[in-house]
């Protein structure tokens, strides 16, 4: 023991009189294992908040889509829009396919909304039907959703986003209240839980929801439908309910063979793997970084142990001659530069970790410490400082005492 404080010591005072090499040094590692432990919380986050925004969705969830939607990045754009998706297109899928557990028919378009001295000129109003909530995983936080009696009815129900309801009414309890929509009232009965932004960006807290018949017949006066949303009773049977869905959507509305669909089926887990292409980049381009910055580090810590080396070959010289066995040389070297290594590899895992913590809180991730990452980091720049101080020991060991002498 005292012989390990004793090489520390020698090392603490060899590194003291070369402060600002040693400090790029530990800055070179420093950069490694930050970058290092960042990526990999990010990395993990992002996968969690893949799986959060997969269970928001829905479960086994696919969505047939009027119109041509093309892809861009993980966004989904409406290209052109189609006239002839029908409630009884919908029936159909739920009837006439072989995997599909359930449907909701859903059109929607934006309105201006007034309770009292407040309006709102643009708010989306979603015509669905009652088994809404249950198949986007959607739910009611006050009051209910409406029935089967509503929609068969035309009554004119309203369950509020929570956005809406917030901008209505502020602290003030809406159930039971009646909101002007395109100048029809109707009657507040609902509000719907926080669920924040979908997939496509669009903001699920800033909407109304009124009973799909109510909303064809009463608020735009038309039959077609603009989405359907579908629930699968099995995810392995996703891609055959997608291809029997559009089989049986061309014979209905009479695509002739070579046609394009004027409807789109959309897998929605197909879109979110998009994000997981994307977090593979950031995580690539991440450990790129963080090799260069080892690398970077390493060499570093390699010149400033040979320069060391050479002017300490007085002092290695007479340890030599005085019964120093070499792997004491060699041990002491080792040390040297695995002090270097390790002190900007502790204090890179501490600021990365720091530095994910704040970053997540700011965007509101849900936090994720990826442990592989910070033993990862740990390592790496422990074996950053013992490979760049191999060759410096072995030519300390080389160092002869009689050579020594004769140059001194």
């Amino acid at each position: 023991m005292k012989r390990i404080w004793l090489n520390l010591s020698i090392a603490r005072r060899s590194l003291a009189h070369f402060k600002t090499r040693t400090a790029l040094a530990v800055l070179g590692v420093f950069l490694g294992t930050f970058s290092l432990v960042v990526v990999s919380n990010l990395s993990s986050t992002m996968a969690k908040k893949t799986q959060v925004e997969i269970a928001a969705l829905g479960e086994n969830l696919v969505i047939v889509q009027s119109g041509t939607v093309h892809r861009f990045s993980i966004r989904l754009s409406l290209i052109s829009q189609a006239n002839n998706l029908t409630l009884e297109d919908a029936w159909a899928i739920h009837h006439q396919t072989r995997f599909v557990e359930d449907v909701s028919p859903s059109g929607s378009k934006t309105f201006g909304v007034r309770f009292g001295s407040v309006a709102l000129s643009a708010t989306l109003i979603a015509g669905v039907t009652p088994n809404y909530p249950q198949i986007r995983n959607f739910r009611v936080k006050h009051g209910s959703f409406f029935t089967e009696a509503d929609d068969a009815a035309i009554r004119k129900v309203a369950v509020l986003g929570h956005k809406v309801a917030e901008k209505l009414f502020g602290s003030r309890d809406p159930i039971g209240e009646s909101v002007l929509i395109r100048s029809i009232p109707c009657r507040v009965i609902g509000v719907m839980e926080e669920k924040g932004a979908d997939i496509s960006g669009f903001d699920q807290d800033n909407q109304i929801f009124v009973p799909l018949n109510t909303y064809l017949k009463r608020f735009v006066n038309q039959t077609f439908l603009s989405t359907v949303y579908v629930r699968v009773s099995d995810e392995r049977a996703i891609p055959g309910a997608i291809k029997e869905i559009e089989a049986l959507l061309r014979k209905r509305h009479r695509i002739s063979p070579g046609e394009d669909d004027d409807f789109t089926v959309i897998d929605m887990k197909d879109v979110l793997s998009l994000k997981s292409q994307a977090t593979d980049m950031i995580r690539l381009l991440g450990r790129i970084s963080a090799t260069v910055s080892f690398a970077i580090g390493g060499i570093g810590i390699l010149s400033i142990m040979i320069l060391m080396v050479n002017e300490r070959r007085l002092e290695i010289g007479i340890r030599r001659a005085v019964g120093s066995r070499k792997r004491d040389i060699v041990w002491q070297f080792l040390m040297e530069s695995s002090f270097i290594s390790l002190s900007g590899g502790l204090v890179g895992i501490v600021c990365g970790f720091l530095f994910s913590t704040i970053l997540f809180r700011i965007l509101r991730f849900p936090f994720q410490v990826s442990w592989f990452g910070l033993v990862f980091a740990f390592v790496a720049s422990v074996a950053v400082g013992v490979m760049a101080g191999i060759y410096p020991s072995r030519r300390a060991v080389a160092v002869q005492p009689v050579d020594v002498i004769r140059s001194a």
